[in-house]
Protein backbone atom coordinates (compact mmCIF):
# COMPACT_ATOMS: atom_id res chain seq x y z
CA UNK A 1 0.00 0.00 0.00
CA UNK A 2 1.12 3.53 -0.73
CA UNK A 3 0.26 6.36 1.66
CA UNK A 4 0.26 10.11 1.15
CA UNK A 5 0.49 12.47 4.13
CA UNK A 6 -0.61 16.05 3.45
CA UNK A 7 1.24 18.99 4.98
CA UNK A 8 -0.71 22.20 5.52
CA UNK A 9 0.66 25.47 6.94
CA UNK A 10 0.56 24.72 10.66
CA UNK A 11 0.63 20.91 10.45
CA UNK A 12 2.72 19.43 13.26
CA UNK A 13 2.05 15.69 13.05
CA UNK A 14 2.84 15.05 9.39
CA UNK A 15 6.40 13.92 10.11
CA UNK A 16 5.21 11.75 13.02
CA UNK A 17 2.85 9.94 10.65
CA UNK A 18 5.45 9.59 7.89
CA UNK A 19 7.91 8.11 10.41
CA UNK A 20 5.33 5.67 11.76
CA UNK A 21 4.38 4.50 8.27
CA UNK A 22 7.93 4.21 6.93
CA UNK A 23 9.91 3.05 9.95
CA UNK A 24 7.41 1.35 12.26
CA UNK A 25 5.24 -0.26 9.57
CA UNK A 26 7.66 -0.49 6.64
CA UNK A 27 5.29 1.10 4.14
CA UNK A 28 5.80 3.41 1.19
CA UNK A 29 4.72 6.91 2.21
CA UNK A 30 5.09 10.20 0.37
CA UNK A 31 4.71 13.77 1.55
CA UNK A 32 2.00 15.80 -0.19
CA UNK A 33 1.82 19.61 -0.11
CA UNK A 34 -1.48 21.41 0.44
CA UNK A 35 -1.20 23.13 -2.95
CA UNK A 36 -0.56 19.90 -4.86
CA UNK A 37 -2.97 18.60 -7.48
CA UNK A 38 -1.30 15.20 -7.83
CA UNK A 39 -1.84 12.51 -5.18
CA UNK A 40 1.00 10.44 -6.70
CA UNK A 41 -1.10 7.30 -6.97
CA UNK A 42 -1.54 6.74 -3.25
CA UNK A 43 -4.04 4.26 -1.88
CA UNK A 44 -4.71 6.29 1.27
CA UNK A 45 -4.50 10.00 1.96
CA UNK A 46 -3.85 10.99 5.56
CA UNK A 47 -4.75 14.46 6.84
CA UNK A 48 -2.58 14.85 9.95
CA UNK A 49 -2.90 16.73 13.19
CA UNK A 50 -1.74 20.24 13.89
CA UNK A 51 -3.08 23.77 13.65
CA UNK A 52 -3.69 24.29 9.93
CA UNK A 53 -3.79 27.98 9.05
CA UNK A 54 -3.49 28.76 12.76
CA UNK A 55 -6.96 27.34 13.47
CA UNK A 56 -8.45 30.69 12.47
CA UNK A 57 -12.24 30.80 12.06
CA UNK A 58 -12.70 27.18 13.17
CA UNK A 59 -10.21 24.32 13.25
CA UNK A 60 -9.97 22.88 9.74
CA UNK A 61 -12.32 25.47 8.24
CA UNK A 62 -9.68 27.08 6.00
CA UNK A 63 -7.69 23.93 5.21
CA UNK A 64 -10.74 22.28 3.72
CA UNK A 65 -10.47 24.82 0.84
CA UNK A 66 -6.82 24.00 0.08
CA UNK A 67 -6.23 22.98 -3.56
CA UNK A 68 -5.33 19.40 -2.64
CA UNK A 69 -8.70 18.85 -0.97
CA UNK A 70 -10.44 18.78 -4.37
CA UNK A 71 -8.21 15.83 -5.27
CA UNK A 72 -8.82 14.18 -1.90
CA UNK A 73 -12.57 14.43 -2.49
CA UNK A 74 -12.22 12.84 -5.93
CA UNK A 75 -10.07 10.08 -4.43
CA UNK A 76 -12.68 9.31 -1.77
CA UNK A 77 -15.55 9.46 -4.25
CA UNK A 78 -13.82 6.73 -6.26
CA UNK A 79 -13.56 4.55 -3.15
CA UNK A 80 -10.02 5.53 -2.14
CA UNK A 81 -9.18 5.68 1.53
CA UNK A 82 -8.91 8.93 3.48
CA UNK A 83 -8.06 9.25 7.15
CA UNK A 84 -8.13 12.43 9.21
CA UNK A 85 -6.43 12.52 12.60
CA UNK A 86 -7.15 15.35 15.06
CA UNK A 87 -6.98 18.49 12.86
CA UNK A 88 -7.51 16.19 9.88
CA UNK A 89 -10.74 14.92 11.45
CA UNK A 90 -11.82 18.54 11.87
CA UNK A 91 -11.13 19.16 8.17
CA UNK A 92 -13.27 16.21 7.14
CA UNK A 93 -16.24 17.39 9.19
CA UNK A 94 -15.81 20.95 7.86
CA UNK A 95 -15.81 19.53 4.31
CA UNK A 96 -18.95 17.52 5.18
CA UNK A 97 -17.17 14.29 4.34
CA UNK A 98 -17.89 13.07 7.82
CA UNK A 99 -21.00 13.85 9.87
CA UNK A 100 -20.98 16.00 12.97
CA UNK A 101 -18.63 18.72 14.19
CA UNK A 102 -15.70 19.15 16.56
CA UNK A 103 -16.30 21.84 19.20
CA UNK A 104 -14.19 23.35 21.96
CA UNK A 105 -13.45 20.90 24.76
CA UNK A 106 -15.98 21.15 27.56
CA UNK A 107 -13.14 22.23 29.89
CA UNK A 108 -12.15 25.04 27.45
CA UNK A 109 -8.58 23.85 27.91
CA UNK A 110 -6.11 22.25 25.56
CA UNK A 111 -5.75 18.59 26.58
CA UNK A 112 -2.58 16.57 25.97
CA UNK A 113 -2.45 13.13 27.60
CA UNK A 114 -2.96 9.43 27.08
CA UNK A 115 -6.56 8.24 27.01
CA UNK A 116 -8.18 4.87 26.28
CA UNK A 117 -10.29 3.86 23.29
CA UNK A 118 -12.48 0.90 22.52
CA UNK A 119 -13.83 0.11 19.04
CA UNK A 120 -17.47 0.82 18.26
CA UNK A 121 -17.59 -1.86 15.55
CA UNK A 122 -15.28 -4.25 13.73
CA UNK A 123 -16.31 -3.83 10.10
CA UNK A 124 -13.93 -1.03 9.17
CA UNK A 125 -10.31 -1.39 8.09
CA UNK A 126 -8.93 0.35 11.19
CA UNK A 127 -11.01 -1.65 13.69
CA UNK A 128 -11.21 -5.08 12.05
CA UNK A 129 -8.34 -6.59 14.04
CA UNK A 130 -9.30 -5.03 17.36
CA UNK A 131 -11.05 -6.51 20.37
CA UNK A 132 -14.29 -4.86 21.49
CA UNK A 133 -13.62 -5.93 25.07
CA UNK A 134 -10.19 -4.27 25.16
CA UNK A 135 -9.05 -0.70 25.82
CA UNK A 136 -6.26 0.77 23.69
CA UNK A 137 -4.06 3.54 25.10
CA UNK A 138 -3.65 6.37 22.58
CA UNK A 139 -2.54 10.00 23.08
CA UNK A 140 -4.75 13.02 22.46
CA UNK A 141 -3.63 16.63 21.95
CA UNK A 142 -6.43 19.05 21.09
CA UNK A 143 -8.43 22.06 22.16
CA UNK A 144 -11.41 21.46 19.89
CA UNK A 145 -12.10 17.75 20.09
CA UNK A 146 -15.62 17.60 21.51
CA UNK A 147 -17.59 15.61 18.97
CA UNK A 148 -21.15 16.83 18.46
CA UNK A 149 -24.02 15.73 16.25
CA UNK A 150 -27.77 16.04 16.40
CA UNK A 151 -30.01 13.17 17.43
CA UNK A 152 -30.91 12.13 13.88
CA UNK A 153 -27.23 11.99 12.92
CA UNK A 154 -26.37 9.97 16.01
CA UNK A 155 -29.13 7.51 15.18
CA UNK A 156 -27.81 7.12 11.63
CA UNK A 157 -24.27 6.60 12.90
CA UNK A 158 -25.52 3.90 15.23
CA UNK A 159 -27.77 2.24 12.64
CA UNK A 160 -25.02 2.18 9.99
CA UNK A 161 -22.20 1.16 12.31
CA UNK A 162 -20.23 4.35 11.68
CA UNK A 163 -18.81 4.96 15.15
CA UNK A 164 -15.19 3.83 15.00
CA UNK A 165 -14.14 4.50 18.59
CA UNK A 166 -15.46 5.46 21.99
CA UNK A 167 -13.49 6.97 24.86
CA UNK A 168 -13.38 4.42 27.68
CA UNK A 169 -11.56 3.53 30.89
CA UNK A 170 -8.75 0.98 31.23
CA UNK A 171 -11.32 -1.83 31.46
CA UNK A 172 -12.94 -0.77 28.16
CA UNK A 173 -16.02 0.58 29.95
CA UNK A 174 -17.51 3.67 28.32
CA UNK A 175 -18.16 6.04 31.22
CA UNK A 176 -18.65 9.77 31.75
CA UNK A 177 -15.43 9.84 33.76
CA UNK A 178 -13.44 8.45 30.83
CA UNK A 179 -14.64 11.17 28.44
CA UNK A 180 -11.75 13.69 28.20
CA UNK A 181 -13.45 16.46 26.25
CA UNK A 182 -17.22 16.17 26.60
CA UNK A 183 -17.82 14.42 23.28
CA UNK A 184 -21.42 13.34 22.88
CA UNK A 185 -21.85 9.63 23.65
CA UNK A 186 -18.06 9.43 24.27
CA UNK A 187 -17.46 9.32 20.50
CA UNK A 188 -13.77 9.55 19.56
CA UNK A 189 -13.94 8.67 15.86
CA UNK A 190 -16.41 8.08 13.05
CA UNK A 191 -16.42 7.02 9.41
CA UNK A 192 -18.65 7.57 6.40
CA UNK A 193 -21.29 5.04 5.33
CA UNK A 194 -18.90 3.44 2.79
CA UNK A 195 -16.26 3.19 5.53
CA UNK A 196 -13.47 4.45 3.29
CA UNK A 197 -13.30 7.90 4.96
CA UNK A 198 -12.31 7.81 8.64
CA UNK A 199 -11.71 10.43 11.29
CA UNK A 200 -10.51 10.26 14.87
CA UNK A 201 -9.20 12.74 17.44
CA UNK A 202 -6.56 10.51 19.15
CA UNK A 203 -3.13 10.04 17.54
CA UNK A 204 -2.23 6.40 16.77
CA UNK A 205 0.98 7.54 15.05
CA UNK A 206 2.23 8.77 18.42
CA UNK A 207 1.88 5.29 19.90
CA UNK A 208 3.36 3.12 17.19
CA UNK A 209 6.65 2.00 18.72
CA UNK A 210 7.93 0.62 21.99
CA UNK A 211 10.53 3.40 21.87
CA UNK A 212 7.66 5.59 23.09
CA UNK A 213 6.67 2.94 25.67
CA UNK A 214 3.36 2.43 23.88
CA UNK A 215 2.60 0.52 20.68
CA UNK A 216 -1.20 0.34 20.92
CA UNK A 217 -1.47 2.78 18.02
CA UNK A 218 0.51 0.40 15.85
CA UNK A 219 -2.24 -2.20 16.33
CA UNK A 220 -4.73 0.23 14.77
CA UNK A 221 -2.43 1.08 11.88
CA UNK A 222 -1.63 -2.58 11.23
CA UNK A 223 -5.35 -3.28 11.06
CA UNK A 224 -5.58 -0.67 8.31
CA UNK A 225 -2.83 -2.42 6.37
CA UNK A 226 -4.44 -5.82 6.78
CA UNK A 227 -7.90 -4.77 5.62
CA UNK A 228 -7.49 -1.98 3.10
CA UNK A 229 -8.39 -2.97 -0.44
CA UNK A 230 -7.36 -1.07 -3.53
CA UNK A 231 -10.12 0.96 -5.18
Amino acid sequence: MKFGVVTFPGSNCDQDMLHALRHDLGQEAVSLWHKDHDLQGVDMVILPGGFSYGDYLRSGAIARFSPIMAEVIKHADKGGYVMGICNGFQMLTEAHFLPGALLHNSSHNFICKNIHLTPGMLDSAITADLDMTKAYKIPIAHGEGRYHADEDTLNRLDDNGQVLFYYCDEQAKVTDASNPNGSIDNIAGVCNARKNVMGMMPHPERAATEDLLNADGKILLESLLNHMTTA
